[in-house]
């Protein structure tokens, strides 16, 4: 047996060897990429979804400075309509916080929130409606 044939055999073998396995971890390293990017994208609502979300903001910028019963009914049954009408709960959840900052405003409470704090919030619900092609506008309330 020819051992100069058998240590290039040797040679070439760990070479394609290794040639595969850093194809397979290039593989896995961008799969993992594009998972955990897509894992960590936020939710896109429906149109739908996000024209509700934009009315129950005008709502609620108005029910903001009006009495406190209106304030208080319109809060139930708005609630009641963004959970059956809305897909998005993530969505939802960020105008849900909206109409209880509303609330809390007509009641003038101490809870209600900054500019900063809505800015902050119309961030988070646009990221939301970014694929939609509906711009979210929301203004501090109580002004």
């Amino acid at each position: 047996m020819n051992t100069t044939s058998t240590t290039q055999n040797r040679k070439r073998n760990r070479l394609v060897i290794g040639a595969v396995t850093a194809v397979i971890a290039a593989v896995l390293v961008a799969g993992a990429g594009y998972w955990w990017q897509d894992h960590n994208k936020l939710s896109q609502a429906s149109a739908e979804d996000c024209e509700l979300a934009q009315r129950i903001i005008t709502e609620a910028e108005q029910i903001s400075t009006g009495p406190v019963p209106d304030a208080e009914k319109w809060w139930k049954e708005t609630g009641d309509e963004r959970r059956a009408q809305m897909k998005d709960g993530y969505l939802g959840a960020k105008i849900s916080q909206y109409e209880g900052w509303a609330l809390a405003t007509a009641k003038k409470s101490s809870e209600t929130p900054s500019a900063q704090d809505v800015k902050n919030l119309r961030g988070k619900a646009q990221g939301h409606c970014a694929d939609s092609g509906v711009t979210l506008s929301m203004p501090p309330l109580g002004s």
